[in-house]
């Protein structure tokens, strides 16, 4: 009898972390069926945000056990107010892993418990316990800047797998992989033919025959991309006849994003949030994203000609460095997200009217981005996971 494992998952915070996790949690139930003939258990500790519980609480890994627990770890921020939380919520967030561990070992310690640390301010009290456990540990990294956290966590684990390109020191040793990204997030067919597009489209309850815009702030929106479309619209409107939009705002700027495209005349589809992602991506020509690790992995595996706006307010830029690679293939344009509708509208809404309006170039871009190669990171994290 092969020896029953049992996999905890620690980070949350942002879909960023968690869907990567899910991702590679997906290939695992797979592998260890392959192993053993069943499914393992797994076990996601998350932040208390509700980001956390709408994205895990919907997940589905085919009949494995997969549960989640919120903790009440927070970010490190140098502040009164934050400092207190940080701390408050460290040693109650490290005893509730440590726990978890335990349980996931059973009375008798016979199962195998194999910890995966997901980045981010959740994932560093997790991997604490796991060192007091002595239950092995991989880190994965998936910024091209590693955050706090990921540089404490880094020093204390002995396996750490990048998705981004690291310049720095601190990733010698560190393994890179491709992109990780979730099969819901991954259009099915070949991304960019013609019965993919169009099928996608069908799905998502688009006009399979209008070529179409995907705009996604994430998972929790950008309210400055919103406002770059509704400027767009504004003065741009021509620009957009026959194509239809497909909009993922974040919470409270659904109704005012529906209310403008219905006053333009343009066909669209408004929504707060988009679970399937992969139809999403598969039935765009065009995208405009934000460039965290997970929507630049996106738009790589579905090949979509994007223009990436790195979240403006990160002082390390990290987001910018994550989308070079597919700037260097020409398969997206990178822009500063000058944060103000006017000033964005002279550089990314430029762009976006010269992608809408050029074939030859949206082709170009989906073939610089199908030479980058399959965003298979995902496979090879969850192997070594299964296999180590």
């Amino acid at each position: 009898m092969s020896t029953p494992r049992a996999y905890l998952f620690g980070g949350g915070g942002t879909g960023g972390h968690l869907f990567p996790g899910l991702a590679i949690a997906e290939r695992i139930v797979e592998l260890e069926r392959a192993r053993c003939g069943a499914p393992p258990r797994i076990l996601f500790l998350s932040s208390n945000r509700s980001i956390d519980a709408s994205i895990l609480s919907s997940a589905r890994l085919g009949d494995a056990s997969v549960r989640f627990d919120p903790t009440r770890a927070a970010p490190f921020v140098v502040s009164p107010k934050g400092l207190t939380r940080f701390f408050g919520g460290w040693g109650p967030t490290v005893r509730q892993a440590r726990g978890a561990i335990r349980a996931l070992r059973g009375p008798d310690r016979s199962v195998d418990v194999r910890v995966a640390a997901l980045g981010g301010f959740v994932a560093a009290p997790v991997v604490q316990a796991a060192r007091v456990e002595r239950a092995p540990v991989t880190m994965l990294n998936l910024d091209a800047v590693p955050g706090l956290a990921n540089r404490w966590i880094s020093r204390r684990v002995g396996t750490v797998f990048t998705s981004a390109e690291v310049r720095d020191p601190i990733a010698n040793g560190w393994t890179r992989v491709p992109p990780i990204v979730r099969a819901q997030a991954i259009a099915p067919g070949e991304p960019g033919a013609a019965e993919t597009l169009a099928g996608c489209r069908r799905e998502m309850g688009l006009d399979p025959s209008l070529r179409t815009l995907l705009v996604t702030g994430a998972s929790q929106g950008a309210r400055s991309i919103n406002r770059l479309m509704e400027a767009f619209i504004e003065r741009e409107r021509a620009t957009l006849e026959g194509w239809q939009v497909l909009h993922q705002t974040g919470k409270d700027e659904v109704e005012r994003t529906r209310e403008m495209y219905a006053k333009a005349g343009i066909p669209a589809r408004v929504e707060t949030f988009i679970a399937s992602m992969g139809l999403a991506w598969g039935g765009a020509d065009v995208a405009v994203s934000r460039a965290g690790a997970g929507s630049v992995g996106e738009a790589w595996a579905n090949r979509v000609p994007s223009i990436l706006m790195p979240y403006p307010y990160h002082k390390d830029q990290h987001q910018r460095a994550n989308a070079e690679p597919l700037e260097r293939a020409g398969g997206a344009i990178v822009v500063e997200d000058l944060i103000e509708a006017g000033p964005n509208m002279g550089v990314a809404g430029a762009r976006l009217a010269e992608l809408l309006t050029d074939g030859a170039k949206r082709d170009a871009m989906r073939q610089g981005l199908r030479s980058l190669g399959p965003a298979d990171g995902a496979e090879r994290v969850a192997r070594a996971l299964v296999e180590g």
